[in-house]
């Protein structure tokens, strides 16, 4: 029996295991009171971050147009998971901010990813799964909310 693995394995099953586990995330915050957010949407969400952003910035760090990520800012504002505010030191700045409701998602969604890691541990075992976590931060830029890749994320 050969042991050859294809090249084209590897990014396919770290895809597929990122694709298990946002699926899993998004099906249980669904059933937390969260049914309209999509994966996209959380990648948005952190850009934003706690203390809010303009939709010029954000689009920089999600490598999208100025347009592109005001066409999602508009979504998640549709959808109760951000407001946009008057900057107070220039007020011809809008900010986009997290409102409660977009805020929960967040929470929720850490601790939802805790217990995913908690099963994945109880299928692999601790340390395999540690050392599995340690070979991807080897192997992957250091800065893992490094969004700034510019036609990586298509059209929001």
């Amino acid at each position: 029996m050969s042991s050859y693995v294809p090249g084209f394995e590897l990014p396919l099953r770290l895809l597929l295991a990122f694709r298990l586990l946002i699926d899993e995330l998004h099906t249980e915050l669904g059933k937390q009171g969260h049914p309209d957010l999509r994966p996209m949407h959380g990648f948005v969400m952190q850009a934003i971050g706690p203390h809010g952003t303009t939709a010029v910035e954000l689009g920089r760090t999600l490598g999208v147009s100025k347009q592109a990520a005001g066409k999602t800012i508009e979504t998640l504002e549709r959808i109760g998971y951000v407001e946009r505010t008057t900057d107070p030191q220039d007020t011809r700045r809008k900010i986009v901010r997290l409102t409660p409701y977009g805020m929960d998602a967040l929470d929720r969604s850490a601790r939802i990813f805790d217990t995913l890691r908690t099963r994945w541990a109880a299928e692999l075992g601790e340390a395999r799964l540690r050392e599995l976590e340690s070979d991807l931060r080897r192997m992957t830029p250091g800065n893992p909310w490094r969004l700034d890749m510019p036609g990586w994320f298509g059209n929001l």
